[in-house]
């Protein structure tokens, strides 16, 4: 059977050296019996195909040929182990289209950060987008995807942070990383991203937009977001903000006029002429970042800074840094340049999250949404059909029955482990059940815990309980409303010997923080709204 390869081999070697000299010496090198001279031609084997034969041999040279090509066809069809070496000579060896779709999909390793520093490597093609990183990481992780999972871009040099957008190309971003620059990519939830598209009046106050022609009656806040993804009409976004003179560390307060050609302050007062105003940053080379260390790092007034850094950036010195007096002034700013630089492309990132370039997201999962996008009801299935319990009285008595009914189980549960049962254990154990709850941060500070809220965008129900610092028995309640954050401490109550939790000074007691926050999910109660997300630190 090894006889029979080789002859086979020797065959085709043999056909292909008629064809071409060239071929026959690559092929001979391909099957193991070629060496450095194989590789070039010899010239008398080309001396020798230029000369015609001798009349008396060209009968013989004939026979022997057909002879030789009726043994090469009932030889076995034995497939050549190097189709590409052994190709016709006018066609080159290797395929130009073979070298692009290898560099196309070539794969690089990326390290992606979580809140809590851990990281996981990723390798990934190099046309991945922010979104299918994030779809991966969902996956890999066995996360609930809402869409708010989110990659971010780390400059700690600088203290900046971006929102890298779903359809932008993850290599493309880390090759304008210096070699010496200590980036990260985070992945972590952010609840704001586009949340605009929701609720655009939060995001655009009345006296920071005007208009650059004269409209009829007033304009929703709806209006004007479709403004901004219309290339004909735009608003323009007005206002007085810091700005750090290049080269130096004082910051001039100036008035800024934003529009779809650029960021131009005044040179005069509030003046909107034209020759009064000064080109400042474009949005096609330029990327904006969020200060989170604004006061520390660059000197800042307030800590609502923001900047434009061109791609190609140098180092701090090619930084344009502002600032604003407060929070609903930096976003409405950062969100208005995000629509403009992007338009439609962000429109169609919210309305299609699962269209991405390189193919990692499967277009068959369907969308999951979590617990807390959901609009969350009491349900009473007692009977043959379950209702929807609209009376809150009603819905608080069941709640709170069903969580005693639960804790009962969980003390059973509990006892049947060789767990202390003692009434006082008992007790001691709801009071401390919540800490393995995702929305608990133990013992963190009120500084901290606004960052977290903050990082996670400030959206109306966003919401973590922590420990107080100022009454260690107290536990505190943050949460976001109104672009601002607020902080409603949680009491322990003791009624004859049990001990309970209140937000409103013992009207409605809980006997745990799970309770307590089941409720105000469901009910708006004592808060300016319901509980909707929760802040937690995930781990990769």
């Amino acid at each position: 059977m090894t006889t029979s390869l080789q002859d086979g081999q020797s065959a085709a070697g043999r056909a292909a050296a008629r064809d071409s000299p060239l071929a026959a010496q690559v092929c001979g090198a391909a099957q193991g019996r070629g060496d450095a001279r194989d590789l070039v031609p010899a010239p008398w084997l080309h001396a020798r195909a230029l000369l015609p034969p001798p009349d008396g041999t060209r009968g013989c040279a004939a026979d022997r040929r057909k002879k030789k090509d009726l043994d090469v066809l009932e030889m076995p069809s034995i497939p050549n182990p190097f189709p590409e070496l052994c190709c016709s000579p006018f066609t080159s060896v290797l395929s130009a289209g073979l070298f692009s779709k290898a560099n196309s999909r070539k794969k690089q390793v990326i390290k992606v950060y979580s809140e809590d520093e851990t990281s996981r490597a990723l390798e990934v093609p190099s046309d991945i987008t922010a979104r299918d990183v994030c779809q991966l990481l969902i996956l890999k992780n066995h996360y609930i995807d809402d869409h708010s999972w989110t990659l971010f871009e780390h400059l700690p040099h600088t203290g900046l942070e971006r929102t890298i957008e779903d359809h932008e190309l993850v290599i493309e971003v880390l090759s304008n990383w210096g070699m010496e620059e200590e980036n990260k990519l985070y992945f972590r939830k952010n609840y704001a991203k586009y949340e605009f598209f929701k609720n655009p009046m939060f995001f655009f106050p009345e006296h920071m937009v005007s208009f650059a022609t004269e409209t009829n009656g007033e304009i929703s806040p709806t209006q004007i977001l479709q403004m901004f993804l219309s290339s004909s009409t735009y608003p323009e976004i007005h206002g007085f903000l810091h700005a750090k003179e290049q080269g130096k560390k004082s910051w001039k307060k100036i008035y800024f006029l934003l529009r779809r050609s650029g960021l131009y302050f005044s040179t005069k007062g509030t003046s909107k002429e034209p020759r009064h105003l000064q080109f400042f940053s474009e949005f096609g080379n330029s990327d904006i970042y969020v200060s989170l260390a604004g006061k520390k790092k660059h000197g800042a007034p307030t800590n609502y800074g923001f900047c434009f850094k061109p791609n190609k950036a140098g180092g701090p010195r090619d930084l344009k840094m502002l600032c604003a007096e407060e929070e609903q002034s930096r976003t409405c700013w950062v969100t208005a340049i995000r629509l403009l630089k992007y338009g439609m492309q962000l429109y169609q990132n919210y309305m299609h999250p699962y269209q991405g370039r390189s193919g990692c997201s499967s277009q068959s999962i369907s969308p999951m949404r979590s617990i807390s996008e959901n609009s969350l009801v009491a349900m009473d299935f007692s009977g043959q059909k379950s209702r929807v319990i609209e009376n809150p009285t009603e819905a608080l008595s069941v709640a709170v029955e069903e969580g005693l009914a639960w804790r009962k189980k969980g003390c059973l549960r509990l006892g049947t482990h060789g767990s202390p049962t003692a009434s006082s254990q008992s007790c001691a154990t709801n009071m401390a059940i919540h800490r393995s709850q995702p929305w608990f941060h133990h013992k963190i500070s009120r500084e901290e815990a606004q960052r977290l809220i903050i990082q996670q965008g400030l959206v109306d129900g966003v919401f973590l309980v922590r420990d107080s610092q100022s009454n260690p028995k107290t536990f505190v309640l943050s949460m976001s409303h109104g672009q601002k954050i607020k902080h409603f401490q949680i009491i322990p109550v003791e009624d004859d010997g049990e001990m309970f939790h209140t937000l409103d000074d013992g009207h409605t007691r809980f006997t745990d923080l799970i309770q307590l926050v089941e409720f105000y999910q469901l009910n708006k109660g004592v808060l300016p709204c319901k509980l909707k997300h929760y802040c937690a630190r995930i781990a990769l």
